[in-house]
C-alpha cells in the first residue's frame, strides 16, 4: 500500500553535486573546524556578490545575532524605545530587550501584511510627543518573504534621522523595485536557519555598507578582542561568528539558490491557479503593478469564518503536546487549550486534518502585540495582524515540494470543506 511521505513546509534541500559537503570535507581536512576560516570568508564574499549595492556581510551564528548586533550598531541603548512590526517571528523583538530598550509593536497594512507606514509615522509622532525624544530604530519585517514598502518606510525614517535595521530574514532574495531586501536600511538581516530558502544548518548574517561600521560588527561579533598577544575586551562583545563547518553549507547553498528562488514562485503559481475556484478561500499573492518580488518563502492562505472544516467542533478541545511548525522538545507544556487570541476554529480543525495527511501546515505569526511576554508595551494598531493571526494558514511550499504534492494539499483542503 502506497504510504506518502510528510510533506514539510520547508525542508533543507542540498545542491545535487554535493558542493556542501566538497566545502564540509575541506573545512575538515584543513582542521578548520571551528569559527572563521576559509569558508566564512568564502561565504561572505558569496553573499555580497549576491546582495550587490557595494555592501558588506558579516556571516554570524543565527539572524536573531544579527538582529542584535544591527540594532546595537545602531546605537540602540537601555532606555531606548525601537520601532517594530508586529506581525513577525520572536526574533525581530526579543533583541530589543536583550539590550535594555522597549519595543514599540507597529501594526501591518493588508496589501503586503508588513508594517504600516503611515501607523509608523503616527507612532514616530507620539512617541516623540510622549518621551520627548524620537524612537532609536526602526525594524520592518519580510513577513514571508513579502517585500514591505521599502521606499514610503526609507522616506519616513530618513526625514526623521531613525536608522532603519531590515529583518529580511526570510525574504532572502526577494526585492522591491528591483534592488534586494536588506540593502535599503542602514543594516539589513538574513538567516539560513534549516527551514530557510537556502540554510547553513542555524546562521545569519548582517549586511551593512560603511568599512568601519563593518569592522566595528566583527569585533562585535567575536568578543570585541583586541590586538594583543592576551585577550584584551574594551567592549563587551559576543560569541556570535558563524563557523567554518556551517559556512561550507552556505557556500554550497549558493550554488542552488537560484533554483530555490524559482521553485518557491512555482509553487506559489501552482497554488494561486489551484485554489482560484475555493469559495472563502484567499491565497495571499504580491501586489500587482511590477513592484513586487516575493521570494514566496512560505505560501500563506485566508480562510473566511463563515467557510466549515469537517471536525471543527473538536477544535481547541486537548492541549497540544508539542510544537507545530518548531522544535518539539523544546516547548513548554501549555496549561490550557485555549488563549485569549488565536486563530479561528475552522484553521485549527483543517490544521489537524493537514497533519494527519502528513502535510505540515500552521498558523500565521501571532501577532508580538499580543504575545503575554510583551503585555504592556506601546502598540500602535489597526486590527490587520490580529485579524489575519485568526484567518491565517501557512502551506508547504520548499524545494521537496513537487507539483504533484501541491495538487495533494489542495485536493486535502477542497475534501476538509464541509458542502
Amino acid at each position: 500500500m502506497f504510504e506518502r511521505k510528510r510533506i514539510y513546509l520547508c525542508l533543507a534541500h542540498m545542491s545535487e553535486d554535493g558542493m556542501e559537503q566538497k566545502y564540509i570535507k575541506e573545512a575538515f581536512d584543513t582542521n578548520w573546524v571551528v569559527p572563521l576560516g576559509p569558508n566564512v570568508n568564502g561565504f561572505e564574499k558569496d553573499l555580497e556578490e549576491f546582495v550587490g549595492e557595494g555592501k558588506r556581510v558579516v556571516a554570524l551564528s543565527s539572524g536573531t545575532a544579527a538582529v542584535h548586533l544591527g540594532l546595537l550598531a545602531a546605537g540602540v541603548k537601555p532606555g531606548d524605545e525601537v520601532l517594530v512590526q508586529s506581525f513577525t517571528f520572536c526574533a525581530s523583538t526579543h533583541p530589543i530587550t536583550y539590550l535594555g530598550a522597549t519595543p514599540v509593536m507597529i501594526d501591518s497594512e493588508p496589501d503586503t501584511w508588513n508594517m504600516d507606514p503611515d501607523l509608523l509615522e503616527e507612532a514616530i509622532k507620539d512617541r516623540i510627543a510622549k518621551t520627548g525624544k524620537k524612537p532609536a530604530a526602526i525594524v520592518p519585517v519580510a513577513l514571508y518573504g513579502m517585500p514591505y514598502k521599502a521606499d514610503r518606510i526609507m522616506e519616513i525614517a530618513n526625514r526623521y534621522g531613525i536608522p532603519v535595521v531590515e529583518d529580511a530574514a526570510e525574504g532572502f532574495g526577494s526585492k522591491y523595485k528591483g534592488q534586494v531586501l536588506g540593502t535599503f536600511g542602514k543594516y539589513g538581516v538574513l538567516s539560513f536557519n534549516g527551514n530557510k530558502m537556502i540554510t547553513t544548518s542555524g546562521g545569519g548574517a548582517l549586511i551593512t555598507a560603511n568599512e568601519d561600521e563593518w569592522r566595528e560588527i566583527m569585533m562585535y561579533a567575536t568578543q570585541y578582542r583586541e590586538s594583543y598577544p592576551y585577550y584584551q575586551h574594551e567592549k563587551i562583545g559576543y560569541n556570535y561568528r558563524m563557523s567554518n563547518i556551517c559556512a561550507g553549507i552556505g557556500r554550497g547553498q549558493m550554488t542552488v539558490v537560484e533554483d530555490h528562488l524559482k521553485h518557491h514562485k512555482h509553487v506559489q503559481k501552482l497554488y494561486e491557479e489551484l485554489l482560484a475556484d475555493v469559495p472563502g478561500l484567499h491565497v495571499h499573492s504580491q501586489p500587482a503593478g511590477g513592484d513586487y518580488d516575493s521570494n514566496y518563502w512560505l505560501c500563506t492562505i485566508t480562510i473566511d469564518p463563515e467557510v466549515r472544516i469537517k471536525g471543527q467542533e473538536n477544535a481547541y478541545k486537548t492541549i497540544v503536546k508539542g510544537a507545530v511548525g518548531g522544535a518539539a522538545g523544546v516547548i513548554h507544556m501549555a496549561d490550557s487549550a485555549t488563549t485569549d487570541c488565536q486563530p479561528n476554529d475552522n484553521v485549527e480543525a483543517l490544521r489537524v486534518l493537514m497533519d494527519q495527511a502528513q502535510i505540515e501546515a500552521r498558523p500565521v505569526w501571532k501577532p508580538m502585540h499580543k504575545q503575554p511576554c510583551y503585555k504592556g508595551v506601546p502598540a500602535y494598531v489597526n486590527g490587520v495582524s490580529e485579524s489575519l493571526f485568526k484567518v491565517g494558514m501557512c502551506l508547504p511550499a520548499g524545494p521537496y515540494v513537487s507539483d504533484d504534492d501541491v495538487r495533494f494539499i489542495v485536493e486535502t483542503i477542497k475534501g476538509a470543506i464541509v458542502k
